[in-house]
């Protein structure tokens, strides 16, 4: 493989150098010039306006995708319960196979988990396939890789989506690498190239700096995580009246798969499952947020923030700086390295608004942003901004809220 740059073409004006990353141009004599720390990843081409850079040498393989086809969603169970971002995962599913013309199905797999499942119709489901059987009870990877590879390969979905859970991080990545294709992990955004008709695929990267869109042009399927609430969970149909009804509603949709136990062997024994002491909240279950950061200054200020959630019937947040500085324990933290959320409201007290924890609350339906620096990124993706002094907006809001009177 070897990179080359027309001179003829070439003007100098260093587009290549500024994008480069790994201080692999120069510009000589009026040309650019590239020594031997590229690392071949192509920015320098993307960047030239004059098409003057080429890499050389690698072919691009030509495949046959043709038997692929649709949109498939794994529905992850928890016990008998299927998770949400199953159902976040199916709404957008939805939007992504009318835009192809394609079939939304999806898999689950699990014990006594059918009743459950039925639910997902009422996101735009076209089609589920159900694993029922004892053998599925417990979530161990190796057991469900090997029953998710095997349906894949029979029905060839063009594009497979999971939830970034604690589970789906370590069971989908061994089911790409068994399938030999890409997988875009902690994906916040999913939209089709209407052109190529191929999946596009958005993830911050570099630690949370850039949002990053790829595309799998030379596998199939196109399989990406998605992290949870980061996706809108839209109902378009009611569901039946009881579960029996739900079953037999959609009776002619599903089709239940019939294994051979044996075969489902695993190399592991869970020995048992402890909860984390400290998790005593799920932040991700309220409708209201109120987060503190660095400008909290102290572990002592966030009663301040717990009063105000507690009037609005909310629990209370943090941005990453407030956990590492030990104000506040790490269940509370919001952003990449956090949890993701999607309130009805979103108070960010303090907080500037790095991209890391944007993309953990940006989706929020209302933000509320309250910070005394006028130029802070949060007041970008506010609803709703507030410049001052926290010490003294937050009590006039409480003060407001226990006298009975609107926050506006």
């Amino acid at each position: 493989m070897e990179i080359k740059v027309d001179e003829k073409t070439c003007t100098g004006c260093g587009l290549c150098k500024k994008v480069c990353l790994y201080d692999a141009i120069e510009i000589v004599n009026g040309k650019a010039a590239i020594n031997e720390n590229c690392v071949f990843c192509g920015a320098c081409i993307e960047a030239c306006k004059f098409k003057s850079i080429e890499i050389t040498g690698l072919a691009e393989e030509k495949k046959d995708f043709s038997d692929y086809k649709g949109v498939c969603i794994y529905l992850e169970a928890n016990g008998n319960v299927i998770a949400d971002v199953g159902f976040e995962l199916v709404s957008e599913g939805r939007k992504l196979a009318d835009k192809l013309g394609v079939e939304l199905s999806a898999v689950v797999i699990g014990n006594g988990i059918k009743e459950s499942a039925v639910e997902a119709f009422q996101y735009g489901l076209d089609r589920l396939h159900i694993l029922d059987s004892p053998v599925f009870s417990n979530n161990i990877d190796d057991i469900f890789a090997k029953a998710l590879v095997q349906m894949i390969h029979k029905y060839k979905p063009d594009i497979f989506l999971a939830g970034a859970t604690w589970f789906g991080r370590t069971l989908i990545p061994k089911v790409a690498a068994i399938l030999k294709t890409g997988l875009t992990a902690d994906c916040t955004g999913l939209a089709i190239d209407e052109e190529k008709k191929i999946l596009l695929q958005t993830r911050p990267t570099f630690g949370g700096n850039i949002l990053a869109t790829i595309v799998t042009r030379n596998a199939r399927p196109q399989m990406a995580t998605v992290r949870p609430h980061v996706m809108e969970k839209k109902m378009v149909t009611e569901a039946p009246g009881n579960s029996v009804d739900k079953v037999d509603c959609y009776k002619g949709r599903i089709e239940y798969i019939k294994i051979d136990e044996s075969k489902f062997k695993s190399k592991y024994k869970l020995l048992g499952i402890d909860k984390e002491l400290d998790e005593k909240i799920n932040i991700t279950d309220y409708d209201v947020i109120v987060s503190g950061g660095r400008g909290i200054g102290g572990s002592e200020k966030f009663p301040m923030l717990k009063e105000l959630a507690d009037l609005l019937g909310g629990v209370v947040g943090a941005s990453r700086a407030a956990v590492d500085s030990g104000w506040i324990s790490y269940p509370h933290q919001v952003g990449q390295t956090g949890k993701t959320v999607n309130p009805k409201i979103y108070i960010a007290c303090g907080i500037s608004g790095a991209i890391q924890h944007l993309a953990g609350m940006q989706t929020s339906d209302i933000i509320i942003a309250i910070n005394k620096d006028p130029g802070a990124p949060i007041f970008k993706v506010a609803n709703y901004g507030i410049v001052g002094d926290i010490f003294e907006v937050v009590p006039m809001l409480i003060k407001r809220l226990k006298n009975g009177e609107s926050l506006v």
